[in-house]
């Protein structure tokens, strides 16, 4: 019974630390490709018209 329930607990575990992980990544290029276009923004800041 109790190796059951370590097995289940190693495996959401596992999981968890994969889908952190992803998150993180996911992160970090969102944030990369929103500096990128926030610089290119400025860059043409003259050729913006409201």
């Amino acid at each position: 019974m109790n190796e059951k329930t370590y097995k289940a607990m190693t495996v959401a575990g596992g999981g968890n630390i994969a889908i952190g992980v992803v998150v993180l990544v996911c992160g970090v290029v969102c944030g990369i490709l929103a500096i990128i276009n926030g610089a290119a923004m400025l860059r043409r800041k003259s050729d913006i018209i409201f």
